[in-house]
């Protein structure tokens, strides 16, 4: 389905739910994005791809663990102007109920960080596309991809004189928006082409992080 963004049912109305997952994410910004910086893309406009494994929680009654999803986001400037398009995959082997509720969470209807803020900023909503989602979960040399659509391969950013990886992060003690502690990495792969979206970019930003969402 297409839909521009829904409006969120009252506090009383909201399915409590919890996560726990895996985030995958790539963008056009150079290695350190100084959106989590100035609050601006590098480039002026945003165009990033996030993949998500969720490693444990249940919205209401629909337990999630196991469920992959993996969202394309661009923007014509900061994510913060807004006139966002967001296209959401979600795995194939997901049950029925499992793909409604990731939708209503990522789709902000039911609040809760990051997607409730993040559905203000949204025109444009199409999904859940109900697709085979291959993933491999290994901290910065994660990958995922949607055949015939999306293809994301981080690798492990490396010091440009002695060639040897190079670990770096960027930690928000106060807890951030999108996570705590992310590990940067890069791109090797970063490529998109879906219902008139396509963009690719390689060697740009990248980042694998642990993160939590709740309504709660």
């Amino acid at each position: 389905m297409t839909q521009a963004t829904q409006p969120t049912p009252s506090s009383a109305a909201r399915t409590p739910y919890h996560v726990t997952l895996n985030q995958i994410e790539c963008c056009n910004c150079n290695h350190g994005c100084n959106c989590q910086f100035g609050g601006f893309p590098d480039h002026g406009n945003c165009e990033f791809v996030l993949g998500f494994e969720i490693t444990g929680g249940q919205f209401g009654a629909v337990p999630l663990a196991g469920v992959r999803m993996a969202a394309v986001c661009l923007y014509p400037k900061a994510i913060h102007e807004g006139n966002g398009r967001v296209v959401l995959f979600v795995d194939e082997r997901a049950r029925p109920e499992q793909v409604e509720a990731v939708a209503k969470i990522m789709s902000g209807q039911h609040g809760g960080m990051p997607w409730e803020a993040l559905a203000a900023t949204i025109t444009s909503f199409t999904g859940p596309v109900v697709r085979p989602i291959e993933m491999k979960v290994d901290g910065t040399r994660s990958s995922f991809r949607v055949p015939g659509a999306v293809e994301v391969v981080q690798t492990p950013i490396r010091d440009s004189v002695s060639g040897q990886e190079k670990e770096v992060h960027i930690v928000y003690p106060k807890g951030g928006f999108m996570w705590n502690d992310g590990s940067i990495c890069t791109t090797s792969t970063m490529s998109v082409d879906y219902d008139g979206i396509r963009f690719h970019h390689e060697g740009r930003y990248a980042c694998f992080a642990p993160t939590k969402w709740a309504n709660q």
